[in-house]
């Protein structure tokens, strides 16, 4: 199962290693890719993931969460 995040604020590659690393500290993330030109993260579940426990760890990294599509 796979879900696409639109990730708005972030400007640099820091910005998307510090979003890659607080989606891959959850529970059931098993992978996360982060593209700083697209303003998107894909995550890779190993189980169902509640949309709400993203938006909490995105934004307590910094960052807002413009959309959640499910893949």
């Amino acid at each position: 199962m796979k879900k696409i995040i639109n990730v708005e604020g972030m400007g640099c590659q820091n910005c998307v290693k510090h979003v890659k690393e607080a989606l891959e500290e959850l529970d059931g993330v098993t992978a996360a890719e982060v593209s700083l030109e697209k303003n998107c993260a894909v995550v890779t579940l190993s189980k169902d993931v509640a949309d709400t426990a993203i938006i909490a760890a995105i934004e307590d990294a910094g960052y807002d969460v413009a959309g959640i599509k499910n893949l």
